[in-house]
């Protein structure tokens, strides 16, 4: 199979995509075969830096991590970073390129279009199958005509396409028929199969819907992926914040933990937090709610892309002052990068949102100064204020923090990492809670804080993750036809294939 490809799209975001290409992923390299992950263009703001320091999607990152290779800049060349309700940053080869509105970027996508063929065939000339995944639905027909990821990219591939259809949300035949009726002819040509993901019923009760829906397209029903729980892991799409962070194995000791997150307007980098719900007795609640904030024995502010903005959020909801109250009664807050630099006293952004000098919440003695230039990079050091533990991660960050108070959090990367206050806490850092030690330090910390008997579990976090990718590639060998997957990867898009009235213009 060498140098082939399949793409996999979807009728909305978080129908199940990205899950998708790391189980087919997983599936083919416990089989021998080299594969790579790919997306052309990727908005979310969960993203990671690549071992040579390239910003990627966190997604790719994991479907990486499936297929047992590498990550690099090529298996994502592009990546949309929105820092407000109409402008993104642009993320070219895992380093920024400029900022753009919704208009001037379908002007940019032309410039784009053949770093994004180059990268794919960059791929294909080392790997023997790349799996790429396309963004949205490939039926936004208003965006078809300079279309980087869909079916724009199948086309100029000569990709087979395989449409996934979430059936929990409901009118899942509805939404896969729709989707090729909304396609132009050459591109109907090329999608070659449905699954359908996310199912709980009863398998009899389905198939005289999958039967009709084959013979109204001509198209076969390549799966039916049922609904597990724990597939949260590692994903980009905040919609999945819907779902629960509860870890499956409960408390050791006494007592459980709980965490909450404030789900900022923006926010970013939420796996963050993967690792704490995968500890016994730890639960993690993404929240807008100054009483959940206030009830949690460990409250986050999160990192974000409009650190200015959601800080003015913040405040109109009345978080400032759970997290105050929070401070004044010496219970555990930590913030993250964004997070972070709103605990500060002051925050002067000239860059991402040109509000000049703010004034943050006061809780940490920390200042924060915006610059041009983004800091990528995947420090490691020693968490000094928590016993001197080894701790690393990542950085992606536009501000610089300088500290003028309160104790380091770490020392390492050539200098000393965030502060610490009393029981408030920051860092720049993401990623930290993947180590072990760290995290299991920092919450023993939390629970003597509140006087709480919680014990630490012993399974470590890479066994958890790679426990959770081997149980997409379960879920792909057991419930797609996966001789069928492979001939459309070895041999194409099928000819023949019928059209679907009315179609979209060409």
């Amino acid at each position: 199979m060498s140098g082939k490809g399949l793409l996999v799209a979807g009728t909305a975001s978080d129908a199940g995509k990205s899950v998708v290409v790391a189980g087919l992923c997983r599936h083919l390299a416990r089989r021998g075969v080299k594969v790579a992950p790919f997306k052309a263009q990727n908005m979310a703001l969960n993203s990671a830096v690549t071992p040579d320091g390239a910003e990627i999607g966190r997604a790719q990152v994991a479907q990486a991590a499936a297929a047992g290779v590498t990550p690099e800049a090529a298996m994502n060349p592009v990546l949309l970073k929105p820092t407000g309700e109409r402008r993104s940053q642009v993320v070219v080869l895992g380093h920024p390129l400029t900022d753009v509105d919704a208009r001037s970027y379908q002007r940019l996508k032309a410039e784009l279009r053949d770093l994004v063929l180059d990268s794919l065939a960059s791929l294909r000339r080392r790997f023997d199958v790349v799996v790429c995944e396309g963004a949205g639905s490939p039926a936004e027909i208003n965006l078809r005509a300079g279309d980087l990821v869909n079916m724009g990219l199948a086309r100029a591939a000569r990709l087979p396409v395989l449409l996934v259809g979430d059936i929990d949300r409901g009118g899942v035949f509805a939404s896969l028929f729709g989707t090729v009726a909304l396609l132009e002819r050459d591109d109907q040509a090329l999608l070659a199969g449905f699954l359908v993901n996310k199912f709980r019923g009863d398998p009899a009760v389905l198939a005289p819907g999958l039967d009709q829906l084959q013979r109204l397209t001509g198209r076969p029903v390549l799966g039916v992926l049922p609904w597990l729980r724990g597939l949260w892991l590692d994903v980009e799409d905040s919609l999945a914040l819907e779902d629960p962070r509860d870890g499956a194995l409960p408390p050791i000791g006494r007592d459980p933990l709980a965490v909450a997150v404030v789900r900022l307007r923006w926010i970013s980098n939420f796996t963050d937090f993967d690792a704490l719900a995968a500890e016994p007795g730890v639960a993690v609640h993404f929240t807008q709610s100054p009483a959940d904030v206030l009830a949690a024995d460990l409250a986050v502010l999160p990192g974000t892309k409009a650190t200015v903005e959601d800080l003015a959020w913040l405040r109109g909801r009345g978080l400032d002052r759970a997290l105050a109250r929070r401070a004044a009664e010496r219970r555990p807050t930590l913030g993250i990068c964004g997070g972070y630099q709103m605990l500060g006293k002051r925050i002067v952004d000239e860059v991402e949102s040109d509000a000049g000098e703010v004034e943050a919440l006061d809780l940490l003695p920390v200042e924060t100064v915006f610059q041009a230039g983004k800091v990528l990079g995947n420090p490691s050091g020693d968490a000094t204020a928590f016993g001197g533990v080894p701790v690393r991660g990542y950085e992606i960050h536009h501000g610089r923090v300088r500290r003028f108070g309160g104790e380091p959090l770490l020392a390492g990367g050539g200098g000393e990492e965030g502060c610490r206050r009393g029981t408030v806490a920051g860092l720049s850092w993401h990623g930290v809670f993947e180590g072990d030690e760290f995290r299991r330090a920092f919450l023993a910390w939390v629970a003597a804080c509140g006087g709480l008997d919680w014990v630490p579990g012993e399974r470590s976090f890479a066994d958890v993750r790679q426990q959770r990718l081997d149980l997409l590639g379960d879920l792909i060998a057991e419930h797609a036809d996966t001789a069928a997957i492979d001939h459309l990867i070895e041999t194409g898009p099928p000819p023949g294939l019928p059209f679907i009235p009315p179609g979209a213009p060409g």
